[in-house]
Formats: structure tokens, C-alpha cells, sequence
């Protein structure tokens, strides 16, 4: 960039925005650091808004992205409840909704992204809940305390994880999912087995099937799949996906790809003021040769890190090998790398315990590695997607084969 940074301005006060803003301060930076966020809560994480905060285990500081007092310490000004309607890119000023002016030499957009809503008959319906923000976690946890019957949409992450969140907590649940299993789409049929097994275990009812609408007049009362059958559901959580939240963004003239904000490897718009991080980016990833969007959590995290040192100058290339975790009923896993695109899955150990590793091979190399309850093996499967290793799968299945010595 052309001009000296002194003013920095952050839009989207979540994961990405607040590690974006801690990161400018960890770099050294002395100028103005202002952090804008919609929500009046503090920022926080939101992988727990599914599991352990749902279910009332953990309170909502636990999961905050840092404590109030540190916003005041590291001096980053924090507008709480407040969103940006428009980014005079020239003049370098955002609109605020109360007609508040932030001016900046940088921005960084981490705005994030909305549940998709359901496009079925009668999906405005009363008892419909969404899972994204923590009000949302709010008023599904004092819905499912009286609710007879719970349909989950959606046999995603947050569909699965709030299914099972939702059982262990005493609830009837159904879970709705378009594929044979669960997270079939991104894990493949073999592990989407392992997780449609866990969650019939565990007392969840699973029901392959097209919805087509609801069931009900004022309040929703029950969901029509396209075979005719219609499950009784007095309260319906729609996990059906997440839309990147561009509006901003293209009132603002940046440009876009798949749907998202597009941004180089530094993670630099269209815009060279204007940098974007976490959900809401589209990035070129130099190991997968394109643009890609990821939403989990370790990646609005880091991008938020890596966004806020290249307004800098650090001149950072984001190239992480994506990494996610789930925790659902006695099963904890992490994946790393990329499944989609991959033609070949191999499992090592026993799914039936759900105790085991799968890998997910491209042209004979691993793109990505899943370890399920083993937890002394992250290290070697990191390397092993980091370095996309070519390894026979008959070794890889072979539990006498040490996976130090394949990693190596």
C-alpha cells in the first residue's frame, strides 16, 4: 500500500476480527486499532455454540475470543452493536448504522457468514431455529427444554453436532439428512457410516430424505419429506449450510469468486487498502492451485493473525493446510487437508470401537488424514498431508506398519 498505516478498522467482531486485532498489537503496531461488531456480546468462538455451551456444560466467557479487560490492556476499540452499512473506499471511511464515520489506511473485512435459510413450503414458520450466534444457542436451549419432538435438517457439521448435542441433553431427536449418511458429502460414505451408527447408538433417529416443507399453521408442527412422509416436529433447527456474508463487500465494488470475497495469497482484495480473512474469503491457497472458502475454526483464527501482519507489510503467503475438529458423543476426531476431490478412502483400525485413522488419497498422494479417539499420531499425519505422501493404501491400512515410519 501506497499510504502509511496508522488507523486501522476491523468489520466482523468474531474469531477472525479479534485475532486479526490482537495480532496488530502482538506485531508491534502502535496506531489506532478499532474492532466493529454487530453483536453486542464480546467476540467468541463458535465451534462451542453447537456442543458444550448448548448444552449448558460451559458458561459464555469460556468461550470468548479474550476477556474485556484486554481490549481496554492492548488499547483496540471495540463498537459493539453496531454494523457497517457502506465502505467509501476512496475517501477510506465506513458508515456505521447509527451514521458514526470510522475512517482507516487498512481494513480488514472478516464479516463472516449467515445460515442459509430453508427454501421449503412454510419455512418461516414459528419453532424454525437457526444455529450460528450465541443468541441463536440461547433460545434453542430454552426451546428444546419443552419441545416433544426435535427434527434436525441438515446431516452436515452443525446438523450432526447439534443433533447430538440436542439428544444428549434428553431431547427426541430425528436427524434429516439427503445422502444414505451423515456427512457423507465431505467424509465419504465409510466414515459417514462410523458417525450414522454413533448417532443411532445414542438414541437419534435417522431419516434419509428431501424436505419439501413444513407441516403446521402459525407454528411449525411437523416436516414433509419428498416420499410422502411427514415426522412430527413441534421445534426445527436448520443446519442446511452457511451463505458468506458479501453484501458489504460489493456495495463496496470489491470482487468476488465462489461466492465469496476474493483475495490473493496474502489475503489482499481486489482492494489493496482492504483485506479480508475467515469465513467470508475466498482465497488463492497456493497448494490447491485456486481460490477456495473454508469455514472452520482454525482457519478464521489464522487468517485473522495473517491478514493483520500483511496490512503491515509482512508479505505472509496463507498456505495452512486446513484443519477442523469435531467432538460428538464418545467421538472426538480432527481432519487435515481437503477431502472433497479426493478417489480414494482408507481406514486403519476399528471402526466399531471408533477408534481408527482414514486417509483420503488423490492420484495415489494423501490429501487429508482424520484421526478418530487416537491422539498420538497428529503430528505424523499432519506431516503426511503437508507433504502429500505418496503411500500404497494396503500400507496405510496395515496397523503393523508404525505411521512414524510411513510419515518419515
Amino acid at each position: 500500500m501506497s499510504r502509511t498505516v496508522n488507523r486501522v478498522t476491523i468489520i466482523g467482531g468474531s474469531l477472525a476480527g479479534a485475532s486479526a486485532a490482537f495480532a496488530l498489537r502482538d506485531a508491534g503496531f502502535t496506531g489506532s486499532v478499532t474492532l466493529i461488531g454487530e453483536e453486542q456480546h464480546l467476540p467468541y468462538e463458535r465451534p462451542p455454540l453447537s456442543k458444550a455451551y448448548l448444552r449448558g456444560e460451559e458458561p459464555a466467557a469460556q468461550a470468548e475470543v479474550r476477556p474485556r479487560a484486554a481490549y481496554e490492556t492492548m488499547d483496540v476499540e471495540l463498537i459493539r452493536g453496531h454494523r457497517a452499512v457502506t465502505i467509501d473506499r476512496e475517501a477510506r471511511i465506513v458508515e456505521l448504522d447509527d451514521d458514526r464515520h470510522v475512517r482507516y489506511d487498512a481494513l480488514i473485512l472478516a464479516t463472516g457468514a449467515s445460515p442459509r435459510r430453508l427454501s421449503v413450503t412454510r419455512g418461516y414458520l414459528a419453532g424454525v431455529h437457526y444455529l450460528r450466534t450465541r443468541d441463536h444457542a440461547d433460545a434453542l436451549r430454552a426451546a428444546a427444554a419443552t419441545a416433544s419432538n426435535i427434527v434436525v435438517i441438515g446431516g452436515g457439521w452443525i446438523g450432526t453436532e447439534t443433533a447430538a448435542s440436542l439428544r444428549q441433553m434428553g431431547a427426541n431427536v430425528t436427524l434429516v439428512t439427503n445422502l444414505e449418511y451423515p456427512l457423507e458429502r465431505v467424509l465419504g460414505p465409510e466414515v459417514g457410516a462410523v458417525y450414522g451408527d454413533l448417532h443411532r447408538a445414542n438414541g437419534v433417529r435417522i431419516v434419509p430424505g428431501h424436505v419439501i416443507g413444513l407441516v403446521g399453521d402459525d407454528r411449525v408442527g411437523g416436516v414433509r419429506l419428498g416420499d410422502g412422509q411427514v415426522l412430527p416436529a413441534d421445534l426445527v433447527v436448520a443446519g442446511v449450510g452457511a451463505v458468506p456474508r458479501v453484501g458489504l463487500a460489493l456495495r463496496a465494488g470489491l470482487a468476488t469468486s465462489e461466492g465469496a470475497v476474493a483475495a490473493d495469497a496474502h489475503l489482499r482484495t481486489s482492494d489493496p487498502a482492504i483485506f479480508v480473512a475467515g469465513d467470508v474469503a475466498a482465497a488463492f491457497h497456493p497448494r490447491y492451485g485456486k481460490r477456495i472458502r473454508i469455514e472452520h475454526w482454525d482457519n478464521a483464527r489464522e487468517q485473522g493473525a495473517t491478514a493483520a501482519r500483511n496490512v503491515l507489510g509482512a508479505g505472509e503467503i496463507y498456505d495452512r493446510v486446513p484443519y477442523f475438529y469435531s467432538d460428538q458423543f464418545d467421538l472426538g476426531m480432527e481432519v487435515r487437508g481437503r477431502t472433497l476431490g479426493s478417489d480414494r478412502a482408507v481406514i486403519r483400525g476399528d471402526v466399531t470401537r471408533r477408534e481408527f485413522l482414514a486417509f483420503w488419497l488423490s492420484d495415489g498422494r494423501v490429501v487429508a488424514a482424520m484421526n478418530a479417539n487416537i491422539w498420538d499420531v497428529t503430528d505424523d499425519l499432519a506431516a503426511m498431508v503437508a507433504d502429500r505422501s505418496r503411500i500404497e493404501p494396503e500400507r496405510l491400512a496395515d496397523v503393523a506398519v508404525p505411521i512414524a515410519a510411513m510419515a518419515a
